[in-house]
């Protein structure tokens, strides 16, 4: 999937001339390409993305990385010169990390080059490519994967430019589209309606009954919107340690302890999968009685229902069930659907710039040699002219430097620009050959290969310029 419009160079940073052409790599998996128990296993976080880059970095021919893990995918970014070494060395590395066969990757593994890989990171930023699509926690861990990578100095100019990119493009899409308005998923909708019902969710409790997977989900979103109290109750109790655990922060409760719970509680989450009503209208009336009319929302999201609809008639009980949360998440899933098109053009648009810059680069090499070309020649010139300017005072003579190195700049301004500006790398290519040979910008490389005498001969026969011939006086002729 290699594109030609994705060539970029690679920069030391060390006033270095560029000498070879950089492309773009992705080698990633997700929740479209791999199974959660692979992914469990591919995930950059548990040692940390700082550890994981650090030595990610050294492996690669150019030495920019970015590591991007989150619980749906882990993909890896790579600026190199050398593009068939950086797709194995990065293949490698997540086998060797991970301790994960290669073999057991290869089938599960995409790769994406150039203008594609640029595509597909600013679809995940917009949260186009995401699990839940326009889940806003994405652009988060896209900034977090960047300072990451920045901070252990893994990033160069191509992977500096891609990731401050992809941050304008996830801002530009959530704050020109409503793609990120509304809960389109039931654990999201659970504490989109809990925001509704209480405003600031900040100090508020949650109890969930059972330790299931979604369960964990509401809870963890509901903790992210600051729940101050999440405590597990399960009649296993080794069961709600471990979610309590997975959530982080949480408590468990034996099952016992059950009412209690629920009487110092704002939210209830009850997924148990018990065969019949768990929390019947009674016990919820028993439950609200020292409350003394302070709110309790209930979310049912078992199958069969843990919770009896009558408890919904109890005054200040919210009650929903599966089915109510399923019905908001599809009516913000049509809304949204509208507005997919809308972001898909932020995403178009934003990458023909990118790949406008990336095509720019490809003229760097040519660019770098003439403008080394045209100063070689000026101060080769003063160098010859050393004689007669020696006896201006130190400021005329600086100002003589100024003037020469003004006039070059204007000189090479539009044709550097014209160069930049070539959309077709082909082009790119045909302009920078002639321009090589019509400025002999070769013979600067052949220069340097040669032996000292040599090289110091031609830099003698490169000053050697023929003054202007003066037209004689014709008087009297």
């Amino acid at each position: 999937m290699t594109s030609k419009s994705g060539l970029g160079t690679r920069d030391s940073g060390l006033g270095a001339r560029y000498t070879a052409a950089m492309h773009l790599l992705l080698v990633g998996i997700s929740h479209k390409t791999a199974p959660v128990e692979l992914r469990e296993r591919i995930d950059f976080h548990t040692r940390g993305l700082d550890v994981a880059v650090r030595e990610l970095a050294p492996r690669l021919a150019a030495g920019e990385a970015v590591v991007l893990s989150t619980c749906n995918r882990a993909e890896l970014y790579a600026a190199s010169d050398q593009i068939d070494r950086a797709r194995n060395e990065l293949v490698t590395f997540i086998s060797e990390y991970h301790g994960v066969d290669r073999t057991a990757l290869t089938s599960h593994v995409y790769e994406l080059t150039d203008v594609d890989a640029v595509r597909h990171l600013f679809r995940v930023a917009a949260g186009l490519d995401s699990l839940v699509v326009g889940e806003p926690q994405i652009l988060g861990q896209v900034k977090e994967a960047y300072a990451a990578a920045a901070d252990v100095r893994a990033v160069g100019p191509v992977l500096n430019r891609l990731f401050h990119s992809s941050f304008g493009v996830g801002k530009r899409v959530r704050t020109e589209t409503g793609l990120g308005s509304g809960a389109v998923s039931v654990s999201f909708a659970a504490a989109s309606l809990a925001r509704k019902i209480f405003g600031d969710l900040k100090g508020r409790s949650v109890v969930v009954v059972g330790a299931g997977e979604m369960g964990k989900l509401t809870a963890m979103h509901m903790k992210s919107q600051g729940v101050q109290h999440v405590t597990i109750v399960s009649r296993t109790m080794s069961h709600a340690a471990r979610t309590a655990e997975a959530i982080g922060g949480a408590n468990a409760a034996p099952w016992d302890d059950l009412d209690a719970a629920l009487a110092g509680s704002d939210i209830v989450i009850s997924a148990t999968g018990a065969a019949a009503p768990i929390l019947t209208k009674a016990r919820i009336e028993g439950v609200m009685r020292p409350r003394r009319g302070r709110a309790l929302f209930i979310i049912d999201i078992a199958l069969p229902r843990d919770v009896e609809p009558a408890a919904g008639e109890i005054e200040q009980v919210f009650l929903y069930n599966i089915d109510d949360l399923q019905a908001v998440v599809a009516e913000n899933v049509a809304r949204r659907s509208s507005e997919i098109a809308r972001a898909e053009a932020i995403v178009a648009e934003e990458v023909e710039k990118f790949a406008g810059w990336l095509r720019s680069r490809g003229a760097i090499p040519t660019v770098v040699a003439l403008r080394q070309r045209f100063e070689a020649i000026r101060r080769s010139e003063l160098e010859r002219l050393e004689f007669k300017l020696s006896a201006l005072p130190p400021e005329a003579r600086s100002r003589v430097d100024e003037i020469t190195r003004l006039i070059v700049e204007k000189l090479l301004h539009t044709p550097t620009e014209q160069l930049k500006a070539l959309g077709d790398p082909d082009t790119v290519g045909t302009y920078s050959e002639a321009i090589t040979r019509l400025f002999a910008l070769g013979e600067d490389r052949d220069a340097g290969s040669a032996s000292p005498g040599e090289g110091e001969d031609r830099r003698r026969e490169n000053r050697r310029v023929e003054p202007f011939a003066r037209p004689k006086n014709r008087t009297g002729n």
